[in-house]
């Protein structure tokens, strides 16, 4: 089974946020902060939005960095996806 998003729409995947500081103290899952790293799993065809043509600018296996409250949370088998607009997506991290 796959999943494909539809216009200038993206699947990413949040990559696990960190259990320890930089110190070494390890953080319990209440106190840590909502990680906005993922990577793209999927990206939609592009389209017409606002009567423009939109390339997209990601492709599958980037890391970005997202808006903090975009998207929709989905549950695509056992992982946890969330699909944004095109838009929500702030940066492209270059290792």
């Amino acid at each position: 089974m796959t999943i494909k998003p539809l216009a200038d729409r993206v699947v990413i995947k949040p990559v696990e946020a960190e259990e320890k500081t930089a110190g070494g103290i390890v953080l319990p899952g209440t106190a840590q902060e909502k990680q906005q790293i993922a990577e793209v799993i999927e990206v939609g065809p592009g389209g017409v939005v606002d009567g423009e043509k939109v390339e997209m600018q990601v492709k599958p296996g980037d890391k970005v960095i997202y808006s903090k409250y975009a998207g929709t949370e989905v549950k695509f088998g056992p992982e946890e996806l969330v699909i944004v607009r095109e838009g929500d997506i702030l940066a492209i991290i270059n290792d």
